[in-house]
């Protein structure tokens, strides 16, 4: 399990640190521990740019209000990016190079080192914005401490932090296939989609854009329930400039589009 003492003690060698703060439950137990061990010399940032939920932003700001954490926004410009809106499969490392631009002048001029909530578990899916911070010189003090998402959660829910719980809410872009460009109106129609659901009662969901047809992605046990919700459901996604709502029968699938980098061409019929 993930080693707590090692993580405070490894945060207070570093003396400032700039953390990553988008809100999920990593990075606020990365940003509360922080605050826990270095008070007002850790500095929780959040990244806010299209791609960011409005609800995650202002969790974010709750969050911090809540335990006094020294909280900022910057404005991160990765739309800006001919390489992050042609959307291949290095899309994540435009979007944290982007981050690192935008947090590199507050970290010079505290001399911080920029942290971020990345874990163990981490490390196994493709996550090239991971190597877009390394090169930057970001660190990852839950990686070096040992802590995967699980360690996360529970050492969370033993600190009585409500985040211990909290579904994980990548950014927007991740719900628009490699390949199709990433536009405000793209990640406008899925930040709506997915808040209108959310009001019908789906916590943890994703919806995935394929132009006028949302693919809607929810845990197993959830998936009878948007069917019998289906007029609701359906009208929530028109909403949103969806034409068609569909329903992903294999369910919620966290980073499942990561796949298409790794697919092979399906195999022709005899």
């Amino acid at each position: 399990m993930g080693d707590l003492e090692r993580l405070r003690l490894g945060l207070a060698e570093r003396e400032r640190v700039l953390v990553a703060f988008s809100g999920g439950a990593d990075s606020s137990f990365l940003a509360w521990v922080a605050h826990d061990v270095l008070g007002d010399r850790a500095h929780a940032v959040t990244a806010v740019s299209p791609s960011l939920a409005a609800a995650e932003r202002d969790d974010c700001a709750s969050l911090a209000a809540e335990w006094g954490l020294r909280w900022s926004e910057v404005h991160t410009a990765e739309m800006e990016q001919a390489a992050y809106v042609s959307n291949d499969g290095d899309r994540c490392y435009w979007c944290k190079d982007a981050l690192m631009d935008a947090v590199a002048p507050l970290a010079q001029a505290t001399a911080s080192t920029v942290a971020l909530g990345v874990n163990i578990d981490d490390l196994g899916d493709h996550r090239p914005g991971q190597r877009a911070a390394a090169e930057r010189g970001a660190v990852f003090p839950l990686v070096d401490s040992g802590f995967s998402k699980a360690d996360v959660r529970e050492w969370s829910r033993r600190l009585g932090l409500r985040t211990w719980d909290k579904p994980a809410a990548p950014c927007l872009a991740s719900r628009i296939p490699y390949g199709t460009p990433v536009t405000l109106g793209a990640l406008a129609s899925v930040g709506d989609a997915e808040s209108a659901l959310r009001e019908l009662g789906f916590a943890e969901l994703r919806v995935r854009h394929y132009g006028d047809m949302a693919r809607i992605e929810v845990p197993d046990e959830r998936l009878a329930d948007v069917v019998a919700q289906r007029a609701a459901v359906v009208a929530a996604v028109r909403r949103a400039g969806y034409r068609y709502a569909t329903l992903d029968l294999e369910g919620l699938r966290s980073g499942n589009l990561n796949s298409a980098l790794r697919l092979d061409p399906p195999a022709p019929r005899p």
